[in-house]
């Protein structure tokens, strides 16, 4: 009973780790586009692509954290 409880808190833990994971991983991309944007004065071509390198790595981290705890199982 006592290792079940474990298990589920740490399954709650990785999984609220996605949480922050998600929107911070867009937010860095974001950032980056728009400074380089704003450097090379490319606007808004990088801002663009550095986003959605943003969402794909959000989404990567996504799948990796699912298949650690898959694996666990």
């Amino acid at each position: 009973m006592n290792e079940d409880k474990s298990e589920e808190k740490k399954k709650l833990a990785a999984y609220s780790t996605i949480g922050l994971m998600f929107p911070t991983s867009i937010a860095i991309g974001l950032a980056m586009g728009y400074f380089l944007d704003k450097l090379f004065k490319t606007s808004p071509y990088l801002l663009i692509i550095f986003t959605l390198y943003g969402i794909a790595a959000g989404f990567w981290n996504l799948f990796k954290v699912t298949k650690q705890y898959d694996k666990r199982k």
